[in-house]
């Protein structure tokens, strides 16, 4: 069942779901972020509208910076910004950054501690129609593995925007994943959101459903398809924040239902899957089946169209389910 205590949007297992993309919360959250605290600062590599930073930039002009299409440039100027107190959020399209400036952000802010914020948008398939080159599916790898790097990957616009302003209190680097197209909002202003703590939306004893963005909706479904049709109860885990991987509620929720199923709009290798398979393989072996981008490139497409091509959508996320299962007893 639905855990009452997150205080999920009332309308998000209905077609009357409310539908806006995630990256329009993390402009509110900027927004906010930066009325609260006057050291925080924004950069942008020429994508100012579509990344969502145009309301900062028009509020707080002299507290943003458009470097132009360079994005090497515009991490290491936020690293220098960071080092004289600033508080610097870094915006661009996640093919570029971190696709185009990985070394940058590996010298300049983790190896010294800098208080960066990196928003990778218009990541995943999400992208939809710019195809491939722009379908970023590899950013959760490469942020993962920096060390001193936080990786939060925001279910919804509303957990977009808490997570801002949580990463805006952060001391250190940090990336937050952003999606292009409209998804649907699963989240309140009521809903709790911790950098520490992934969240139980649903609980149950016979799977554990973890996921991360916009496939936290469709394991949210595909809980709802197990239980009607199946009579299965599923536990499904909203794992925003990938690094630090809250492995306390993973591996408590694992033991609990004895099989794991990850979900995720990225890459296969690297990503969410491959965080909780470390954790599992290391405190408690538990059947395990990663649903992802299995090794291949995006293409062109609508976002619904990629999801259902790439096998991501809650049908699919069913038949997953029912295997694993099997596989446990």
């Amino acid at each position: 069942m639905i855990e009452p205590k997150q205080h999920l949007h009332p309308d998000v297992l209905t077609p009357e779901a409310k539908l806006e993309p995630i990256r329009a919360g993390f402009g509110r959250g900027l927004l906010e972020a930066g009325h609260r605290d006057k050291n925080v600062v924004a950069l942008c590599a020429d994508l100012t509208d579509s990344t969502k930073i145009g309301d900062f930039a028009r509020s707080y002009p002299e507290r943003y910076v458009e470097v132009g299409i360079a994005e090497q440039n515009l991490v290491t100027v936020a690293a220098g910004m960071a080092l004289t107190g600033k508080i610097p959020f870094t915006s661009s399209y996640a093919a570029f950054s971190p696709g185009r400036n990985w070394e940058q952000i590996r010298t300049t802010i983790c190896l010294n501690v800098t208080n960066v914020k990196i928003v990778g948008s218009h990541a995943g398939l999400m992208t939809g129609a710019d195809g491939a080159t722009h379908q970023m599916l590899e950013d959760i790898t490469l942020m993962r593995v920096l060390p001193n790097m936080t990786v939060v990957v925001p279910a919804d616009s509303v957990e977009a925007e808490k997570a801002t302003l949580a990463l805006a209190a952060l001391n250190g680097p940090a990336y937050l994943r952003l999606a292009r197209d409209k998804s649907p909002v699963i989240t309140t202003d009521k809903s709790p959101f911790d950098l520490g703590r992934a969240q139980i939306l649903r609980s149950g004893t016979d799977l554990t459903i973890v996921a991360c963005g916009v496939l936290v909706y469709h394991a949210l479904m595909a809980a709802e398809v197990l239980a009607a049709e199946h009579n299965l109860e599923v536990e499904v885990i909203n794992a925003a924040v990938i690094k630090p991987l809250d492995t306390v509620t993973i591996l408590a929720s694992a033991s609990k239902t004895g099989a794991v199923l990850t979900c995720e709009e990225g890459q296969i290798a690297g990503g969410l899957g491959s965080a909780v398979a470390e954790a599992l393989a290391e405190h408690a072996p538990t059947p395990l089946q990663r649903v992802g981008v299995q090794d291949r490139f995006g293409e062109s497409g609508t976002p619904g169209e990629l999801l259902e091509a790439f096998g991501l959508t809650a049908p699919h996320l069913v038949k997953q389910a029912l295997e694993l299962i099997k596989r446990k007893s």
